[in-house]
């Protein structure tokens, strides 16, 4: 009886451990990789700073490096956890992503990609990659964003349909929105723009399904509190909006947390938004919006010695090469399961 007894513990403990690590939060990440670029010269855009003789001297053992480090900087970023989902901005293409997740540790952990090349005069696009063991993509579109002036060469807004554990539908957007280059106040009809593109497509999904699990994410350019992000996009606080795309980055600027550092002050333009039912704690799928953060590992930090305290390792810091992954600091967001 006892050798019986333990034979069924023997053969349930395999699927005990299944459902333990079905229970685990899905990690979503978003991650701007500054100029991940290729060294070689692509004739439709212009990427001549990353070339061997261009200004960077861009060469294939530092797109070695730069990739190594961003590989480390995801793994370590879920803490045995690989994020689920990774949106990425300022890639130059595919198979630099396909370098990322085939030939760094990333590999062992199944990642496949969405991307297209974007109308960006420099080539940079956003992407993203997903764990195939964890997310089915159903569709992928992507939307132009245009200016009043009819130019609409910039970052398109990566938009992917899918199941996540076929627990629920998600529908992911991607952005990386106009810089300020030219000034902040000359630059915000560009942002608006990118803003309202993004919304007039969330609110078609609001009206096909108000309860619809939308989760965006991107290098806005802008902080939470700015005006393309409170009166363009009109993302909200006010958590009893099912319809509303919710600012959950906002309290983490007010506490003077940042992505990225420009001279002496921290500013957070690498944001999540999610809808109401995402807020949801009986959904299948859901968000606690105060566990948003930014993952600030010692290793990607070195010491600010003009503005003092510490600053993001860059890949290139004033023209010089550092050998640092990115000069943003990736952010996170746990999506939980409510089994």
């Amino acid at each position: 009886m006892k050798k019986i007894a333990c034979y069924f513990i023997i053969l349930l403990f395999p699927f005990a451990c299944l459902a333990q690590q079905a229970k685990q939060d899905d990690l979503a990440m978003f991650y701007n990789l500054e100029n991940l670029f290729d060294p070689v010269k692509d004739s439709t855009i212009n990427d001549n700073d990353f070339l061997p003789g261009g200004r960077y001297g861009w060469t294939w053992s530092k797109l070695r490096t730069k990739i190594n480090a961003i590989a480390k900087t995801i793994i370590a970023a879920g803490n045995g956890n690989h994020p689920a989902l990774i949106g990425v901005c300022e890639v130059e293409n595919r198979y630099v992503l396909k370098r990322l997740i085939e030939h760094t540790p990333l590999a062992k952990i199944g990642y496949d990609i969405v991307h297209r090349d974007s109308p960006d005069p420099r080539g940079i696009d956003v992407a993203l990659l997903y764990r195939t063991d964890h997310f089915t993509v159903l569709h992928s579109a992507w939307f132009k964003v245009c200016y009043e002036s009819g130019n609409c060469r910039t970052r398109e807004i990566l938009y992917a349909k899918g199941v996540l554990h076929e627990l629920d539908t998600l529908h992911i957007f991607v952005n990386h929105w106009p810089s300020k280059l030219g000034g902040a106040a000359q630059s915000e009809p560009r942002r608006i723009r990118a803003a309202e593109t993004l919304r007039g497509i969330t609110d078609s999904i609001f009206c096909t399904n108000p309860q619809a699990n939308i989760l965006v994410m991107g290098d806005f350019n802008d902080t939470p509190d700015s005006r393309p992000v409170v009166d363009g996009l009109r993302a909200v606080s006010d958590t009893a909006c099912l319809t509303c795309l919710h600012n959950l980055m906002l309290p983490l600027a007010l506490r003077g947390e940042g992505s990225l550092k420009y001279q002496k002050n921290w500013e957070l333009i690498d944001l999540f938004f999610i809808s109401g039912n995402l807020l949801d704690k009986n959904a299948p799928v859901y968000c606690e919006p105060t566990e948003a953060k930014i993952f600030r590992a010692n290793f990607l930090l070195i010491s600010d010695e003009k503005f003092l305290g510490d600053k993001v390792r860059r890949t290139y810091d004033a023209g010089k090469y550092k050998g640092g992954a990115s000069d943003h600091l990736p952010v996170l967001l746990p999506i939980k399961h409510a089994y």
